[in-house]
């Protein structure tokens, strides 16, 4: 006998299945169709709810902000949005994650806090060169992340042009990626230094500062870095049309390259929401003008976005609430509205919903080489949500991480009603039901 049925509209990578079935035994899938598959030990007919796949975030910051949030409070939010896999980026405060032992750490931490599952990037020091990157994909990391421009010398290094093209050759040999954080140093710093002397603190100074043109040349630098070594490259968070008509070319050219586009790209602009709400909507590289929103949402309904995250990271709101617009954290808390945020902005526009499950689920699976993810597929983790498409304000008040503010506060959004990890209910749209440490570490395998 099947464990559970499922019927609603499926929302798959080729199209939504309405009053499809999906069938679930032993934690995975063993099938999806019009046809009823029979008896299971739980039937949930939930004809007008869409069952989505269970979202895998490319770009997750759980413990950037030391004894503030850590795996239990992230996972937690992710299980509140439909997130069953979570891709952690190494630039903890006090953990780099850039050798076998710190990746060790992180994952017998994952073992003690997760409630959904958890892959790893790994990265460099510096000072260490490419010596221990061999040893980080032993340890089970799944991709390799490096920055063309660096925020702190030790938590968040800049890793120069030639030291890139060693690491992502070393990188190769693996098959997995390199992911790259997309700005060009030289010129954010000089212009950075030129506004403080100017003594300019308003919400424009940081998109001045960050400029297209530095965010352009990082990501020329960077997926011809990855044509030159041969390194599959991932531009981590494109905030601008043109870069990834950058992409394309390369893709065009045979090249391995692929890119991603943070969720606050396509629902915010800087002249309404970072005038707004200023230091908390500060992100690196910025929210941009409205006219690229739109842009960034064409390239998307093409189908020439790869991967859609948050970047989520839960700043405290001393961190992010300074007058001065320079001296913010960049980024925010937003894993628990990724999937309601992204399907309504596809409603919104009549952008088809397959559009959403490739974004979301199935390509940064395959991306991050999570072969039993990302997919209503016979044979995939049974990992999926359950969502009403009826639009109710989302609080912050009811926010399953550690944090007091957000930028989706009181944004009406459709709700995620259920979660299933494995099969397992996990979120019954009030509250994460599974323990702490029921989320595992999961490492890349063959695709």
């Amino acid at each position: 006998m099947l464990d559970l049925v499922v019927r609603g509209n499926l929302v798959t990578p080729t199209g939504v299945v309405r009053g499809g079935y999906l069938s679930v035994a032993a934690g995975k899938i063993v099938g999806t169709g019009v046809n009823d598959p029979g008896a299971a030990r739980e039937r949930v007919i939930l004809d007008e709810a869409l069952v989505f796949p269970g979202a895998v975030d490319a770009q997750v910051h759980s413990r950037s902000q030391k004894d503030r949030e850590d795996f239990r409070f992230s996972t937690r939010a992710a299980a509140a949005g439909g997130v069953t896999t979570i891709v952690d980026m190494p630039y903890d405060e006090g953990l780099l994650v850039c050798d076998r032992q710190s990746v060790e750490i992180k994952a017998a931490d994952i073992a003690k806090q997760a409630h959904v599952d958890v892959a790893l990037y790994g990265t460099i020091r510096p000072a260490d060169g490419v010596s221990k990157i061999a040893e980080q994909v032993e340890a089970g990391v799944c991709a390799f992340k490096f920055s063309t421009f660096g925020t702190d010398p030790e938590r968040f290094p800049r890793i120069p042009p030639l030291l890139m093209s060693q690491a992502f050759t070393e990188v190769a040999k693996s098959g997995l990626a390199s992911g790259v954080h997309n700005e060009n140093e030289e010129i954010v710093k000089a212009l950075i230094a030129k506004m403080k002397t100017s003594g300019r603190t308003d919400y424009l100074a940081h998109g001045e500062t960050h400029t297209p043109l530095s965010e352009l040349l990082a990501i020329a630098e960077i997926y011809e870095i990855g044509a030159f070594t041969g390194c599959r490259a991932h531009v981590v968070h494109c905030s601008l049309g043109r870069g990834i008509e950058i992409c394309e070319s390369y893709k065009r050219q045979g090249y391995d390259s692929s890119v991603e586009v943070c969720i606050h790209y396509l629902m915010f602009d800087e002249d309404n929401t970072v005038r707004q709400k200023e230091g908390l909507a500060k992100g690196n590289p910025p929210i941009r003008a409205l006219p690229e929103k739109e842009r960034l949402w064409k390239f998307l309904a093409s189908g020439a976005v790869d991967i859609v995250s948050t970047d989520h990271v839960a700043w405290s709101l001393e961190r992010k609430s300074n007058p001065d617009m320079l001296a913010n954290s960049a980024g925010g808390p937003s894993l628990e509205v990724l999937v309601p945020a992204l399907i309504k902005g596809c409603i919104d526009r009549d952008v088809d919903l397959a559009v959403a499950a490739r974004v979301l689920s199935l390509n940064p699976a395959r991306h991050f080489r999570l072969a039993s993810k990302g997919a209503l597929r016979a044979g995939c983790d049974a990992d999926f949500s359950i969502i009403d498409p009826t639009l109710e304000p989302w609080r912050v008040a009811n926010s399953q991480t550690v944090s007091d503010w957000s930028l989706y506060d009181e944004m009406l959004l459709p709700q995620i009603k259920r979660t299933y990890l494995r099969g397992e209910l996990i979120w019954n749209g009030e509250r994460v039901l599974n323990e702490a440490g029921a989320g595992r570490f999961i490492k890349p395998s063959a695709w």
